[in-house]
């Protein structure tokens, strides 16, 4: 008797977890934030695998999203190795008979070591944006639209990232602060090692490169206040997909 209350105990806590899961996602980061929520329930067994997503507009719906940001989410967490896209009458989206597994239940996601390296990130980016948004100039933001188009025409993920690097360093750079641009090259070497660990879709890449656009275009615009909360959402785009793929930390 007591086993049965306990477990129907426990399928209650289960109910209410993946009811969370469904619930509708706040703007801006709704692309980002639906590629944490579905991988974070896939890696830690609440969508178990062979388990069927809901029909996609039922859970654009349940997100409060759109379509298409839904399917970019989707096709982010294919290529990830979370889901599978089956067709046909019996198809749908399911999750992968083998899907990433959380190495780790018991603290936050992404683990204090990866949080911290985060929150670093946050002080010298929007502070090196504040700066750049008063100081830099046109060859400033020469080299900050050279480095956007490179990440543009780049076809591979190495190529992507050293140019996303040079990027950031050159916010830092157009400062002009000697101490954030060693600052900032010291947090982007520690952003590759925890980006290293997850896969690299196309969306969230295209996705991160037009809000490097943006950036351009506010810094050479002396608009600091936005400026700075796009940067701001800019990272948190990257702790969301952080913490719906990273295998462990």
């Amino acid at each position: 008797m007591y086993l049965c209350h306990v477990e129907r105990g426990v399928a209650r806590e289960r109910r209410t977890a993946l009811d969370a899961v469904f619930e509708p996602v706040q703007p801006p980061t709704t692309f980002e934030e639906t590629v944490e929520r579905l991988g974070n329930a896939i890696r830690v067994g609440l969508l178990p695998a062979g388990s069927r997503l809901p029909p996609e507009r039922d859970l654009a719906d349940q997100l409060q999203i759109s379509r298409s940001t839904l399917r970019q989410a989707l096709t982010t967490l294919v290529q990830s190795g979370h889901l599978e896209s089956v067709r046909g009458r019996a198809g749908g989206t399911f999750v992968t008979a083998e899907p990433p597994l959380s190495g780790d239940r018991r603290g936050e996601p992404l683990g204090e070591s990866a949080r911290a390296i985060l929150d670093y990130r946050v002080a010298v980016e929007t502070g090196a944006t504040v700066l750049a948004a008063e100081r830099a100039d046109e060859d400033d933001l020469g080299r900050l639209a050279a480095m956007v188009e490179r990440m543009s025409a780049s076809t591979a993920f190495e190529d992507y990232r050293r140019a996303d690097v040079a990027f950031h360093i050159g916010v830092a750079e157009a400062a002009r602060a000697p101490r954030l641009v060693t600052a900032m090259t010291e947090v982007q070497g520690q952003m590759s090692d925890l980006i290293a660990r997850i896969a690299h879709p196309d969306a969230v890449l295209t996705r991160s490169n037009t809000q490097h656009r943006r950036i351009i275009d506010l810094i050479r615009r002396r608009d600091t206040g936005r400026a700075v909360r796009l940067m701001r959402e800019h990272i948190e785009g990257t702790e969301h997909i952080l913490a719906g793929l990273m295998r462990d930390v």
